[in-house]
């Protein structure tokens, strides 16, 4: 489907850049030095599931966000039109049509929060420059005059998202990119625009450049002021970063390098970190794939690691056809979910699944169906996932560990598609119970027998229980 192969193009456009970093700076995690954040990221940590959203006025198009009026991606973003002038004028044009009459988010929260998710990540800008919410420094936002929609008692999109999802209890976090392709202080109409980067030489035109430093540090700081309580700002654009003389040497003579021009775009994010924390001490900062103490957690994107992660990261990915919402989107299994967030917390990690919102401000049934089902598993099994850690063997065979605060395991078992019912005999490798261990299924408190060896514990199933919750997505052994 052509859906499939924008999305499987765009991961590799976005992550290119952040591969070719690690290929010459490979990148570690460094700890925040503030205690009220590191107890933030504690508090966060055991969450372990949230929710994002990408959504703007390229919904009334289907297609993905941002990424067709940049000329470095044209190769797998085919436009309808051979004319990039005239189609970045209609791309930008579509605020004049934005009108999503039937937003309601306090809908998209309640079955958020029934589905057990804990905090939100809502795109307030993304690279395309459209602010989602009401920006002083720019016209190119929702709340415009000529956004059909600004007329609306909740034109304010990321206000009212975060205030209805705050009152189901849930953090609030904003995504915001860090590079604007609307901007002219980014883009400048003086220059064409090959690629992603900024179009013009920062050290030529200083002032241009500090411009936009100022511009990227008012938007945030405007965000965190007048939109909070926020808990974490997710920065995207992992390519304007600080970069020094001899990365950028390495970068230009690599022989897989595919930009045109790579310069240092420091927007000075020590000093932005400053300024947001001034408001906002505990804020979580999430300035992704730039290694440093202002990225507090690592977001590994549209894939599950491979191995036990030793420090905080979360997972960002795709549960219907895109990033962005498209026509007739295929949504995740609630089996595939329930199995995704069990490996990726069994490693230590959050998942972060993301959910977009159609032209008209509404979810598609399948994403109400898929989290619903996804709820009904966590309201019993939820012991197993919130509050956890990871523990070894971590995932091993058909199982998802995790311990609980009071040293209890669970062993996840991640049932096959062709399991309705659960085995004679289930073994947990590399775990060995000890005999004053007590082993029982979760919702149910007999006593199962088992036998330790040297794989590991074989768990006897008796008949009766094999059928415990027929066609379950996974079972959850408790060890106490």
């Amino acid at each position: 489907m052509k859906n499939i192969h924008q999305i499987l193009s765009l991961l590799l456009s976005t992550m290119a850049f952040q591969c070719l970093l690690a290929q010459h700076h490979p990148q570690t995690y460094v700890p925040d030095a503030s205690p009220v954040v590191n107890q933030k990221l504690g508090q966060w940590a055991d969450m372990k599931f949230g929710l994002l959203m990408h959504w703007g006025p390229y919904s009334q198009w289907g297609v993905v966000e941002s990424w067709s009026i940049c000329n470095e991606d044209e190769d797998w973003c085919r436009r309808k039109t051979d004319n990039y002038i005239e189609y970045k004028k209609n791309y930008e044009d579509l605020k004049l049509s934005f009108n999503p009459v039937r937003f309601d988010p306090s809908k998209w929260a309640k079955a958020a929060s029934q589905a057990g998710m804990k905090y939100v990540v809502f795109t307030t800008k993304h690279h395309d420059g459209f602010c989602m919410y009401d920006s002083r420094y720019t016209n190119y936002k929702v709340t415009d005059t000529a956004c059909p929609f600004h007329v609306n008692k909740r034109a304010d999109i990321a206000r009212q998202v975060f205030d209805a999802f705050r009152a189901e209890g849930m953090w609030a976090g904003a995504y915001f990119s860090k590079p604007d392709w609307h901007c002219t202080d980014y883009w400048w109409p003086n220059f064409a625009t090959p690629d992603r980067n900024v179009n013009y030489e920062i050290d030529r035109y200083p002032e241009r450049w500090e411009r936009y430093v100022q511009f990227t540090h008012n938007q945030l700081l405007e965000l965190v002021t007048n939109y909070g309580p926020l808990d974490l700002v997710w920065l995207d654009g992992g390519w304007v970063q600080k970069l020094s003389d001899e990365q950028v040497a390495a970068y230009k003579n690599d022989p897989t390098y595919r930009f045109q021009k790579i310069q240092s775009q420091d927007i000075r994010m020590d000093e932005l970190k400053t300024k947001l924390r001034a408001v906002k001490p505990d804020l979580i900062v999430v300035d992704r794939a730039v290694e440093g103490p202002n990225q507090n957690y690592l977001t590994p994107e549209n894939t599950v690691p491979t191995q036990h992660l030793p420090y905080p990261w979360e997972s960002c990915i795709i549960a219907g056809g895109s990033w962005s919402w498209v026509p007739d989107a295929k949504y995740l299994s609630s089996r595939k979910v329930i199995h995704t967030l069990s490996e990726i917390v069994a490693k230590g990690g959050n998942l972060l699944l993301n959910i977009a919102p159609g032209p008209d401000g509404t979810w598609d049934e399948g994403a109400y169906q898929m989290l619903e089902a996804v709820g009904n598993w966590m309201k019993i099994n939820g012991n197993a996932i919130y509050n956890t850690c990871a523990v070894k063997p971590y995932r091993e065979g058909k199982f998802a560990w995790t311990q609980g605060n009071d040293g209890t395991r669970y062993a996840i078992y991640l049932a096959g598609d062709d399991e309705p019912l659960l085995p004679e005999k289930v073994m947990m490798y590399e775990f060995f119970a000890k005999p004053d261990q007590k082993i029982t299924l979760n919702g149910d408190t007999t006593p199962l027998e088992f036998i330790s060896s040297g794989d590991g514990t074989v768990v006897k199933v008796p008949k009766p229980l094999r059928g415990f919750r027929q066609g379950t997505e996974a079972w959850v052994f408790e060890i106490k």
